[in-house]
């Protein structure tokens, strides 16, 4: 018995162990430095409808406890993604969500409505959160009405679940949540990186050229928390739940109080095995705790 499996919509995750994207390539970039099965999914890299060639360097720089990054969204656009990357991808013993963001609200709706006639796709993360772009980005996940409404064009032409990712640069991301389950979404993915910034003193100039960029890793990972406790206590429909997990343990806190799976994002970054051992690691877990981890999700213990 898998005591590890989850559900989102209609596709059983053999785990709920997900690397998150942006972080992993489109997989084939990882080839040979972990075996695919023993994660629960592959979120791609972002597609658009056009390729995109991203913000100009410098791009990334390495804060005190995880990264700030600026990449912008490059990608090869949707066309190429289906005629060189989904080979490779279409054939990995594990689940394939692709990551679609777009500049209005017709941009998600035409590359679903493409990406549906092609195989080997299991769901999609529809990217409403993205700091690092001038177009579109944030805009579909800070106003609630906006959210809901490309959701629900989106939901009309998809029959595989839906995923929402959501930013934590909002007065209420529960309110945003909420909007987006009321849209059709499946589930929701959070946090995307915070809005931060980096200086260098000597030159008197940013440390990225986009002036701020989105914070990833350990150092976002209580406001992580936090913000997907809050989703989980609003939303009757799955939480993904992302930010600075680097472990097991990390993790676990995550399903405690009520992520349904998680994203391993800035650590692959330091060790691209970690998705599989953080998976490895739950399944051992469960079997010494004789547990499922339905059990373990939502079990948080607060006082009254």
């Amino acid at each position: 018995m898998n005591k590890v499996a989850i559900r989102i919509g209609d596709v059983a995750f053999a785990n709920p162990i997900m690397v998150a994207s942006g972080t992993f390539g489109y997989a084939q970039e990882f080839d040979g430095l972990l075996d695919f099965s023993q994660i629960g999914a592959i979120v791609t890299k972002t597609v658009t409808l056009e390729p995109r060639t991203g913000n100009p360097p410098p791009r990334i720089w390495e804060t005190a406890a995880g990264m700030l990054n600026s990449i912008g969204l490059p990608n090869v656009g949707v066309e190429e993604f289906i005629a060189k990357k989904m080979p490779f991808l279409r054939n990995l013993a594990t689940r394939i969500v692709v990551n679609v963001a777009g500049k209005t609200g017709d941009d998600y709706v035409r590359i679903v409505e493409r990406l549906q006639q092609v195989d080997g796709i299991d769901a999609y993360e529809l990217n409403f959160s993205c700091p690092n772009v001038k177009q579109g980005g944030m805009s579909f996940s800070a106003d609630a009405q906006i959210a809901e409404r490309v959701t629900a064009d989106v939901r009309k032409k998809s029959q595989r679940p839906l995923i929402v990712k959501l930013t934590p640069n909002v007065t209420s991301i529960a309110d945003i949540g909420k909007a987006v389950e009321q849209g059709g979404a499946d589930a929701v993915s959070a946090i995307n990186t915070l809005v931060g910034m980096a200086v260098d003193v000597k030159s008197r100039r940013p440390r990225l050229s986009t002036i701020t960029g989105g914070l990833s890793g350990p150092a976002i990972k209580p406001i992580a928390l936090a913000k997907v406790y809050e989703l989980c206590r609003k939303l009757t429909i799955p939480v993904v739940a992302i930010g600075g997990i680097m472990n097991l343990q990390d993790a676990l806190e995550f399903f405690v109080v009520g992520a349904t799976a998680v994203q391993i994002g800035t650590a692959n970054f330091i060790n691209p095995a970690c998705a599989a051992e953080i998976a490895q690691g739950l399944h051992g877990y469960c079997r010494a705790q004789n547990l499922n981890l339905q059990e373990l999700i939502g079990s948080l213990r607060v006082e009254k």
